[in-house]
């Protein structure tokens, strides 16, 4: 299973995206979080050959959050949409969150410590590919300004439950991959901190009991 990752184009679709069975997509696809960026998106990631689509919202999406706070229930077709919740692919477990640690007045926002923590405690222990808007801490969250701002929370939770790969983005200057404890992490922010399309998206091949990046 060919896995191709993105994360941040906030709206930017003017760039290729490689051939593959899984395209994810880890948050930010708008701007300014409205129902016209979210359906132009939409309607794009629709478009796209890949058989299987995977996304999650991210801290400039309020139209999710308010389509949460509303219980509305969002649904689109050829598409998958991942909060807090989960999906099986030809025997991958894949689990997608939106939440981050407080940061401004951005969407998804949770405060560091056991509020955010009740967040991570719904990720399965048989999680294979985990989607997060935000990075776990110190990995892949360094900002330009010396600050490692990733979830303490979310790394525990990740060392528990070992998936073998952690998709992220959030922090657009970290964008790189590493590996941990098994488990492979990729920022795969595409916009730069200037938002500047400038980076490429991530291919992954993922089998039953490894990943051959």
């Amino acid at each position: 299973m060919k896995l191709v990752l993105i994360s941040d184009t906030h709206g930017n679709h003017n760039f290729k995206i490689p051939e593959g069975d899984v395209l994810i997509h880890a948050g930010d696809v708008s701007l300014r979080g409205t129902k016209t960026e979210v359906d132009e998106f939409i309607k794009w990631f629709q478009k796209q050959p890949h058989k299987h689509k995977i996304f999650i919202a991210g801290n400039h999406d309020f139209y999710f959050e308010e389509a949460v706070k509303n219980n509305i229930k969002l649904e689109y077709p050829n598409l998958i949409y991942l909060n807090d919740s989960g999906c099986e692919i030809d025997g991958i477990n894949f689990w997608g969150s939106p939440i981050q640690p407080t940061f401004f007045d951005w969407a998804f926002n949770r405060k560091r410590g056991e509020e955010i923590k009740k967040h991570w405690d719904l990720i399965p222990e048989k999680t294979d590919v985990l989607i997060t808007h935000g990075p776990p801490y110190k990995v892949l969250d360094l900002t330009n300004n010396g600050e490692q701002v990733g979830c303490k929370e979310l790394k525990k939770k990740v060392l528990e439950v070992k998936p073998k790969l952690h998709v992220f983005g959030h922090i657009h200057e970290d964008y790189g991959k590493t590996t941990q404890n098994e488990t492979i992490f990729i920022n795969a922010s595409l916009l730069d901190e200037k938002y500047r399309c400038i980076k490429k998206p991530v291919e992954i091949e993922l089998f039953d009991e490894k990943i051959n990046p």
